[in-house]
């Protein structure tokens, strides 16, 4: 399917940067989110939602009028917007920021950090936003996992952005090149609605299938034999939470200062290669457990955060484990079968907390994109810790719950943001909270 980009097109001057990738730009009086644009700019946009009683609308760079210093060639033709307009398609989502100088790109975040702390928590604060360790100068080969949807006859496709327009695409500039070099674009995935790839520290690759409604059961061992030798392989049901081998592993490993972890098939694992240790490293400088400590991990996953948090308390402290997923709550225990200074409860944080009758000393929460919300932020408050960490991937919902903390008595004590997502508007935070 191609898009029409002559349809409904304007002329925009470019204004600040706003959450979610987006640049605001006014059209007799109306507010409109643009992407792919540059402050101060002024280009040509094509209106991607432009409803007349809608409060804003979006829309789509096209054409750059009158350009601004900052914007470069961007690195990925199908992710490219301009390239895309051209040939009458939507690009590729997912590198949004691919036109903007690495630095500049950070520069804007920082912009955009502070915005939402501005205006959700009412904290003004200038913010840096840090490069992950060992990051590459241009920002890309990153990404340890990637995930694929399938074009009518079988071949790998991305999205475009709030889109159902699939473009198929030969290669992911943004991934590790163990992902390139698996050649995922020369198999024919019939029969599979997407395709999920993890490349561990160590180890072999896991490919996960997720397979179409309807599909051929041979479908998934014409597919497998199809992949490289040495690849792991596995369906994945995500209504039922079905995992099911099909060569090799059904999980992959990581290694972060000095612990071995086991993440199961759909497992969440941070995505680029260096966040793990740049977390974890700025969780135990920020939070400083000492032995004997009682800590809470709470949204714990498999354990990244658990294991050192472990260490440092040593075998006089102890550390609650809190997971929501069955599945990381079960790679958890076998992850730190060997801490017994470490207590896991799979279910609700806000329930969890709620049952738990011990002290806690420090809490740590890196809650999911949509935060931690009102009533766990409360929880945390009547357990009484010296000190709170936040690990978040949203400064919106980060903003938001640093307003409840704060209307508690809570304070920032530190605030590091991490660029763990070159070339999109992502980010990642850690905060230290405390209350004098």
């Amino acid at each position: 399917m191609t898009t029409d980009t002559t349809a409904s097109e304007i002329e925009l001057t470019i204004g600040t940067p706003a959450h979610g990738g987006h640049f605001v730009a006014r059209h007799e009086g109306r507010v409109v989110f643009v992407r792919h644009a540059l402050p101060g700019e002024r280009v040509r946009a094509r209106l991607t939602e432009a409803g007349d009683g809608a409060k804003f609308w979006r829309a789509d760079v096209v054409e750059v009028l009158e350009s601004v210093p900052g914007r470069v060639e961007h690195f990925w033709p199908e992710a490219d917007a301009l390239r895309a307009a051209s040939r009458g398609r939507l690009p590729v989502g997912g590198a949004e920021f691919g036109h903007i100088e690495l630095p500049l790109q950070r520069e804007l975040k920082a912009q955009i950090f502070a915005e939402q702390l501005s205006r959700l928590a009412k904290e003004d604060r200038t913010v840096t936003v840090e490069p992950a360790a060992e990051e590459r100068e241009d920002g890309l080969h990153w990404r340890t996992r990637a995930s694929f949807s399938v074009a009518p006859g079988g071949r790998l496709a991305m999205h475009a952005h709030r889109s159902e327009e699939l473009i198929p695409v030969q290669r992911m500039p943004l991934a590790v090149d163990a992902v390139n070099d698996l050649q995922l674009w020369d198999v024919d995935f019939s029969g599979v609605s997407r395709v999920e790839v993890a490349v561990p520290s160590t180890g072999a690759p896991l490919v996960l299938l997720i397979p179409a409604a309807g599909a051929h059961p041979k479908a998934l061992g014409r597919i497998a034999s199809a992949l490289p030798e040495g690849t792991s392989i596995a369906s994945w049901d995500p209504e039922t939470s079905t995992l099911n081998r099909l060569r090799g592993r059904t999980w992959v490993q990581e290694s972060v200062l000095g612990h071995d972890y086991r993440v199961t098939g759909a497992g969440f694992w941070q995505i680029h290669r260096s966040a793990p240790v740049t977390l974890a490293q700025a969780v135990l400088d920020g939070l400083q457990i000492q032995p004997g400590e009682q800590v809470a991990d709470l949204y714990a996953g498999a354990g990244l955060f658990t294991a050192p948090l472990a260490d440092a308390a040593g075998e006089s402290g102890r550390v609650l484990s809190v997971e929501g997923s069955p599945g990381a709550s079960r790679d958890a225990r076998k992850n730190l079968f060997a801490s017994p200074q470490v207590e896991i409860l799979q279910g609700r944080v806000d329930k969890s907390l709620a049952a738990y009758e011990g002290r806690l000393d420090v809490v740590l929460l890196d809650p999911p994109r949509v935060g931690a919300g009102k009533d766990v932020v409360r929880r945390i408050d009547a357990a009484a810790p010296r000190t709170v960490g936040y690990v978040s991937c949203d400064p919106a919902s980060f903003a938001r719950d640093l307003g409840y903390f704060k209307d508690l008595g809570w304070q920032v004590d530190s605030l590091r943001v991490f660029d763990l997502y070159p070339h999109t508007h992502h980010m990642e935070s850690f905060a230290v909270l405390t209350r004098p």
